[in-house]
């Protein structure tokens, strides 16, 4: 795979490990000292991003859709950028309740001994919707 398809691969694994809630296998994905900002908060270094995570994606089911993904590359440094659908269903019973958001993705990315991992992540909201019970 050539280095682009590399950082898009890893981006799409970020959005299953975030449904999956893999939130302890982390090795695959970042860099020891990344960095996450997103609306449910910051974190640096790796156990304090998993744990922001496992905050934040609480809800019985998630699904990350991850899209018009660009990456740039620059030697062993690389940015992207993506769109993002994400879904929360709070209980899996009732899933016609649930609050969707469009975001932005931001991505820095390094090429390390073990491949390339994220060393920054950054989300920006664009819009929200809730449906169901609380509409």
């Amino acid at each position: 795979m050539s280095d682009p398809e590399q950082i898009t691969d890893l981006i799409s694994r970020l959005g299953l490990w975030l449904d999956d809630k893999r939130f302890d296998d982390t090795e695959p994905l970042f860099t020891a000292d990344v960095t996450v900002a997103t609306p449910g908060g910051q974190a640096q270094g790796v156990e304090r991003v998993a744990e922001q995570a496992r905050r934040n994606h609480q809800a019985d089911a998630t699904q990350h859709v991850i899209t018009n993904v660009l990456v740039d590359v620059d030697g062993d440094r690389a940015t992207a950028r993506a769109n993002l659908i994400v879904t929360f269903v709070p209980d899996a019973g009732q899933p016609a309740v649930h609050r969707t958001l469009g975001e932005r993705y931001r991505f820095e990315g390094r090429r390390t001994g073990a491949g390339w991992r994220l060393s920054r992540v950054e989300v920006a909201p664009v819009w929200v919707a809730q449906a169901g019970a609380d509409t």
